[in-house]
């Protein structure tokens, strides 16, 4: 063998071993991790399943009052959130899309259809799809593969925050040094007194995926105080999915 091949063959070896670091599961976070390598073993774990159907105990607290809702949900991942609530009776309903969202609800015989303006408005946001997919479906709102990460040293979790340019979401992710899966993502939302945190209390494996099955949402605008509480009571993945929807007539629409 040639010293240049030795050469070549040498890089080649180095080079896929720099490629291939393993993060290994731990008790305590290593201190000064592969944000590239973590990443990776983070992605792994996201959702392979295209299609998931849940019914989830939701709760709305506001601190003046507190409602419970069961909510139907059907997700075909990367087209369509479909969610439709009850309370003994259905009460709404919502489709989510790439192109907007359609919504109506039976109490006050109101709808909306368009844009993300349903969503974003009452908080001042900037969400889209992929966003509120993610939040259902225990993925960061930003992906750290993508980009540029930078670790923050805490006992407890990985925490990654993005680096460089300002634009669009940035969230601040806590990752278990056990299993990799997301256990919390905080958003400070520009301009507000508005932040967003989102917390995966427990999840669930099936057939192979995690899932969240049990999700806190709590929204701090100033000194008021909102908070919602998912739970998957069951949750299956489906070979196929239908998404009906229908605004009844008479409905008048909302406007902002």
């Amino acid at each position: 063998m040639g010293w240049r091949t030795l050469i070549v063959l040498t890089a080649a070896v180095l080079f896929i071993s720099c490629k291939t670091v393993a993060i290994l599961p731990t008790k305590t976070p290593v201190k000064k991790v592969d944000v590239n390598a973590l990443a990776s073993k983070v992605k792994s774990n996201y959702p392979k399943a295209t299609k998931l159907r849940a019914r989830i105990r939701a709760i709305y607290d506001d601190g003046k009052r507190k409602q419970q809702v069961i909510v139907q949900m059907r997700i075909e991942r990367e087209k369509t959130v479909w969610l439709s609530a009850s309370m003994v009776i259905p009460i709404a309903k919502l489709l989510v899309t790439k192109e907007g969202v359609s919504f109506y609800e039976k109490f006050q015989k109101n709808y909306f259809k368009g844009d993300f303006e349903l969503i974003n408005a009452p908080f001042n946001t900037s969400f889209s799809y992929d966003d509120i997919e993610n939040l259902l479906l225990g993925k960061p709102f930003a992906d750290p593969s993508e980009g540029r990460w930078k670790q923050i040293a805490n006992p407890q979790y990985y925490i990654l925050i993005p680096q460089g340019k300002k634009g669009g979401l940035q969230p601040t992710l806590f990752f278990d040094p056990v299993t990799f899966l997301l256990k919390e993502q905080r958003i400070l939302v520009p301009g507000s007194l508005q932040n967003i945190t989102v917390r995966y209390t427990n999840h669930q494996r099936i057939q192979g995926d995690y899932f969240p099955q049990q999700i806190e949402v709590i929204i701090v605008d100033g000194a008021q105080r909102y908070q919602l509480d998912l739970e998957y009571t069951r949750t299956d993945l489906p070979s196929a999915l239908s998404f009906p929807f229908e605004i009844p007539e008479g409905y008048k629409p909302i406007s902002f």
